[in-house]
């Protein structure tokens, strides 16, 4: 199982992660930066996260742990 940390500080709201992974990812109304919907997604929607990762412009995105 992976897990999934976002750092808000870094985001600046592409929102390709929500693009890729909505059920992982949200964007906040208010700012429009990274929300985390589940920071332990199940293995079939995990390969949806590592791609956000990949997509991330800001490098928001990171993946601890795995199998």
């Amino acid at each position: 199982m992976i897990k999934i940390v976002i750092d808000r500080s870094r985001c600046v709201g592409a929102g390709q992660c929500v693009h890729v992974a909505p059920e992982v990812f949200d964007q906040d109304d208010k700012d429009g930066l990274v929300v985390l919907v589940d920071a332990t997604p199940p293995d079939d929607i995990a390969q949806f996260a590592s791609k956000a990762v990949l997509l991330c412009p800001a490098q928001a995105i990171r993946i601890e742990g795995g199998t």
